[in-house]
């Protein structure tokens, strides 16, 4: 079975001013740990570095988190069915396991939309697009407690066959290679439940209308990037724009994480809110 990931610098192996920089992005989403986008840009030396430079501004005063969390619209998405306590525990979910369901929901409907758009404007400044802001005290921003931890995510290369099948169901390809999100190798903990929620996202992945739905959540959310761009002050001379050919390796990961966050949005809500409202 192949690996379903990208290239990434782990959180464990990370040091220096990463180190700091992955601390930082963690304490400003709100979620307890990096998502692969920034894990996959920081193994090309000085990108991340340079992007986290250039909209870190816009994460102190909580201009980019709360303004992707305004701009989500699900009006179109219809709701899955809800689910009964005695329902989950059919498909292997206890009361614990739903109150951890939900955590895993959360955080990836808190943090995928922050991605969405500090993709967006990394997207933007790869392309050209000049920083029109000045250099001026950011009023501090109150971020929200951090969510609580997550179960680890499961490599599908390392679990069973049966697991593995369904998770590829919900993969996506990216440079040619499979990838399947986080959300369902989270969701892997409980396979009973983990089939379920394929059976009722694999038929919603290559529906038209509802690709479309998903495509339109992303261009929203993205669509306040050229207003942030042009409120950031300069970078400092010490960082460096990515190469071209960097350039080119960030817009095609941001290509495919514009395919996956939006999912990450709508499926980790439609989970959610089908659990029993008695869950907290």
């Amino acid at each position: 079975m192949p690996k379903s990931t990208m290239a990434e610098l782990p959180e464990a192996d990370v040091t220096g001013e990463l180190a700091k920089i992955y601390e930082e992005i963690r304490a400003y989403c709100g979620v307890p740990y990096v998502s692969s986008l920034q894990r996959h840009v920081a193994t090309m030396p000085g990108c991340l570095e340079y992007a986290w430079a250039v909209c870190r501004p816009a994460f102190l005063d909580g201009t980019i988190p709360e303004t992707a969390w305004r701009q989500v619209n699900m009006i179109s998405v219809p709701p899955f069915p809800p689910l009964t306590a005695a329902s989950l525990l059919l498909l292997g979910v206890d009361a614990a396991g739903a109150r951890a369901i939900r955590n895993i929901c959360d955080n990836f409907i808190r943090v995928s939309p922050i991605n969405l758009l500090f993709a967006g404007c990394v997207e933007r400044l790869i392309e050209g697009a000049a920083l029109g802001g000045k250099d001026t005290v950011r009023p501090d921003w109150n971020v929200p407690e951090m969510l609580p931890p997550m179960p680890a995510m499961v490599d599908v290369a390392d679990t069973t066959p049966d697991i593995a099948s369904v998770l590829m169901q919900l993969r996506t390809e990216i440079g040619g290679k499979p990838f399947v999100p986080g959300l369902y190798r989270c969701l892997a903990q409980w396979p009973g439940y983990l089939a379920h929620a394929a059976t009722l996202i694999e038929p919603l992945l290559n529906n038209d209308e509802a690709r479309r739905a998903r495509t339109t959540i992303a261009e929203t959310i993205i669509s306040a990037a050229d207003e942030i761009i042009a409120s950031l002050p300069p970078i400092p001379e010490s960082y460096t724009a990515p190469s071209a050919t960097q350039g080119r390796a960030i817009i095609a990961a941001i290509k495919t994480y514009r395919v996956t966050s939006p999912e990450m949005v709508v499926f980790g809500t439609l989970l959610r809110n089908a659990l029993p409202r008695d869950v907290v």
